[in-house]
């Protein structure tokens, strides 16, 4: 065959993509396991922040997991157990009607956990809220986001912003209370967080997903 050929060109080509292609999808196909134990342990991590573990034990976060959480539950929007085991398998940003609940021992009492999920400014937000055995008050949050601005929306990630919530009231009566508010503009310090200094927007997604969320368990809270 006439290398020089255009026919000869389209056929290597051809044969070349074919082979790339392959050898993408069997390293993709080898990789899997690993990528999603790695996606599994930072879900773990993210669970934990919540309920304010050290990075030193969440270094191994299987063993802090196991230790400090009891079970990750599926109620119903009703309130009702549906499963002891599973939570932890929903994806969070796909949350129906099936919604994940962990059970957790700090210090000998009792913690609950859930996700949540929401829309920054740029893209989607997300973390993990805890609560005390009370259902009424905060324990602790973690936050994340996928693109807001550094500086400003971004610092939902940190410890100073995350640090304003423990001990504000969740809920009463099934109602969600914690709100984020206008940074400076705090009325009601019991249940109101002050939101990030231009970072508004987020802010208020962030405000947002909380009560879209954790709506979603009111009748969790009634019980």
């Amino acid at each position: 065959m006439n290398t020089n050929s255009n026919k000869y060109t389209i056929i290597y080509a051809s044969i070349m993509v074919i082979i790339v292609a392959f050898l993408l999808a069997f390293v993709s196909s080898s990789l899997k396991e690993r990528q999603d134990k790695n996606v599994e342990l930072d879900k773990m991590k993210q669970i934990l922040s919540s309920l304010n573990i050290s990075d030193s034990e969440k270094a191994d976060a299987e063993k802090a997991y196991q230790k400090y959480v009891v079970a990750d539950r599926i109620i119903d929007q009703n309130g009702n157990i549906v499963s002891v085991n599973g939570g932890f398998s929903i994806d969070s940003k796909k949350i129906g009607d099936e919604l994940p609940l962990y059970e957790c021992k700090v210090d000998g009492e009792t913690k609950y956990v859930v996700p949540l999920y929401g829309a920054g400014l740029w893209g989607p937000i997300w973390g993990y809220i805890s609560f005390n055995s009370d259902k009424r008050t905060v324990y602790g949050t973690y936050f994340s986001h996928e693109g807001e601005t550094p500086g400003l929306g971004a610092e939902i990630a940190t410890e100073k912003f995350q640090s304003r919530f423990p001990g504000k009231v969740l809920q009463e009566n099934g109602t969600v209370k914690i709100s984020v508010v206008k940074n400076g503009k705090v009325v009601d310090s019991s249940c109101e967080v002050d939101g990030i200094s231009g970072g508004t927007i987020t802010s208020k997604g962030v405000d947002k997903m909380l009560h879209d969320c954790l709506s979603k368990y009111a009748n969790f809270f009634n019980k």
